[in-house]
């Protein structure tokens, strides 16, 4: 089944769920008009259907190591290259180096577009955005004025060099060596692995931002630099960077992950010594929001075949309500329609979520002044919610996809299968899902004692009483429930000094945030749909939008009481066991 871009949806939470309209009205984004958005999306959507999308199933073939060179799959150089020449690329990067200067929201629309054409070639760009915010914000004017129009064009690629054997989620034991040559230049000595598109042939250049050592670097963490590792030097000469191997995976067989050996390669600093974690983790932190959004795409591509699917699979007689018709297909069926239904709500709340953390950190930079700081706390808070919510949502609706199928779901030729395969990682890369639910729990929820996350609860109340008075008395019934759950949990984590017992909660404390934020922005949406209903053309479509919602509401929001109550139930369930009986 041809993946379609679901260009209402996307524009209904643009406009009436998240707000993204009041982007035009800043200085930074003015910009950013309904008709250069329209003209955008629609833009993004046909390169979506009809080259990128072509390519997911043929690119599951993998990628091949020849000679010392990754040859991508076929038809990947010109899906790439579309990309390219419609220099889509810079779409959020600053015009002084080539880019368009729109808001990261509507690349977030983009990067949902691509992720579900094809996941496997939409992580190059992806990588390559992250490349150029971190050179944007912390390379020196010569290696910006070197690298990022490049970059920005499409021209050349981006990666991240975090991973060695030793050194996974423990950033700070790595082992990498960088040594001044005297020119301004560094000898960069080590291997890193887990290098997405870490060689290619879509390009004729890589930029690999690699961490490194200095010598007589402090240890841990602080003794970190970021350097520029080209794959060839400015004088044409190819880098000292040799790709050892790529790595036979579970799936986004498309994406070459690969060994990267840097024998004395010659790179740049980029920002101040010691401080490259800090300059990595702006790279990071837009890659986590375009990783969340991956699962999105993936969710969303993955609940289109499923519907596909159903709609045409003529198996057995459901007993269906009598005032209901019946389709003769396994739609019929109560259970198929919850899965589908699931898959549905699961696929817009991610949406929502991930689209509101980019409106959020949009509006930090073009918000007046006196509100940005309000602006960064809740991007920054929103910011685990959408990677870790959004890929454990992207497998979930994957997997249910494979269930809708049955047995030919397990049969490869469907592609029902590939979904999941290819999703799977994005719990993993750019931090665990676990980690980011530490960094909640941790960093962002006591970064202001709380106060982000008592306005995110704060809203939901407000959401409460709108829904009742529109009469979605279904919906506010639900994010009632919540709401209250999440208040408790909420209040239990700050009163935790013992940060073993908050970490212990930390996930389900994270689920538990995003169906509540999910859920405020999906009732939000209803009484929007609602309210348009009257008059409207497009009626079905809006009341199924208030449907979903309602569906969340009923069937998944009242998860909440589960995931307080483990949230909340602190280290001692986890640690009854000793190590020596888990072997038992």
């Amino acid at each position: 089944m041809p993946y379609r871009p679901p260009l209402s949806d996307i524009r209904f939470c643009l406009d009436h769920v998240v707000g993204a309209s009041r982007l035009a009205d800043t200085d930074l984004f003015a910009e950013a008009t309904a008709e250069t958005t329209e003209a955008i999306l629609a833009e993004v959507a046909k390169l979506s259907e009809e080259t990128l999308a072509p390519l997911q199933m043929p690119g599951d073939e993998g990628c091949r190591l020849v000679e010392g060179r990754v040859v991508t799959p076929p038809g990947y150089k010109a899906g790439y290259a579309a990309i390219a020449q419609g220099g889509w690329l810079g779409l959020n990067a600053e015009e002084a180096h080539g880019g368009m200067g729109l808001p990261l929201t509507l690349q977030t629309a983009m990067n949902e577009m691509f992720s579900s054409a094809c996941l496997s070639l939409s992580l190059c760009p992806l990588l390559s955005q992250g490349s150029i915010e971190a050179l944007s914000a912390h390379a020196s004017p010569e290696l910006q004025e070197r690298y990022l129009s490049k970059l920005i064009a499409g021209e050349w690629t981006g990666t991240m060099n975090l991973t060695e054997g030793q050194a996974g989620s423990d950033v700070g034991a790595l082992k990498t060596r960088a040594t001044p040559t005297g020119d301004g230049a560094y000898r960069i000595e080590g291997q890193k692995i887990y290098i997405s598109w870490g060689d290619h042939d879509l390009t004729e250049n890589i930029v690999h931002l690699v961490l490194a050592r200095l010598p007589d670097a402090p240890a841990g963490s602080r003794g970190i630099s970021l350097f520029l590792v080209p794959k060839f030097l400015p004088d044409g000469a190819e880098n000292a960077v040799k790709t050892v191997s790529i790595e036979h995976k579970m799936g986004l067989h498309g994406s070459p992950t690969c060994v990267l050996a840097y024998e004395g390669s010659t790179g740049w600093l980029v920002g101040e010594e010691n401080k490259g974690l800090a300059c990595m983790f702006t790279m990071m932190n837009n890659a986590r929001l375009g990783v969340g959004v991956e699962g999105l795409g993936a969710a969303e591509a993955a609940t289109q075949h499923a519907i596909a699917y159903a709609r045409d699979r003529v198996q057995g007689k459901a007993a269906i309500p009598a005032e209901h018709d019946g389709t003769g297909t396994i739609m019929d069926h109560p259970d198929v329609r919850r899965m589908l239904m699931e898959m549905k709500a699961y696929t817009e709340v991610t949406r929502a979520i991930c689209y509101d953390c980019a409106l959020s950190l949009d509006m930090a930079k073009a918000a007046p002044e006196a509100e940005r700081d309000a602006w960064a706390r809740r991007g920054a808070f929103l910011t685990p919610l959408a990677k870790s919510f959004g890929t454990d949502a992207g497998m979930h609706v994957a997997e249910l996809g494979v269930q809708v199928h049955g047995g030919m779901g397990f049969i490869e030729e469907t592609g029902a299968a590939q979904f999941y395969r290819d999703v799977r990682v994005t719990a993993i890369y750019e931090g665990t899902n676990g980690i980011h639910a530490a960094d909640l729990v941790g960093r962002k929820l006591s970064m202001d004692g709380g106060e982000t996350a008592r306005a995110v609860i704060d809203a939901a109340g407000e959401e409460i009483a709108a829904a009742s008075a529109a009469g979605l008395d279904s919906i506010a019934t639900g994010l009632a429930m919540a709401h209250e759950a999440a208040a408790r949990a909420t209040l239990w984590m700050l009163e935790q000094n013992d940060m073993s017992e908050r970490l212990a909660g930390s996930s389900p404390y994270l689920t538990l945030m995003s169906h509540l934020h999910g859920a405020t922005l999906l009732s939000r949406g209803a009484r929007a749909a609602q309210t348009a209903q009257d008059g409207a053309a497009d009626t079905p479509h809006l009341a199924a939008r208030i449907a979903v919602a309602d569906f969340h509401a009923t069937q998944i929001a009242p998860l909440a009481e589960g995931l307080a109550h483990a949230a909340t139930a602190g280290s001692a369930p986890l640690y009854t066991l000793s190590a020596e009986q888990f072997a038992l």
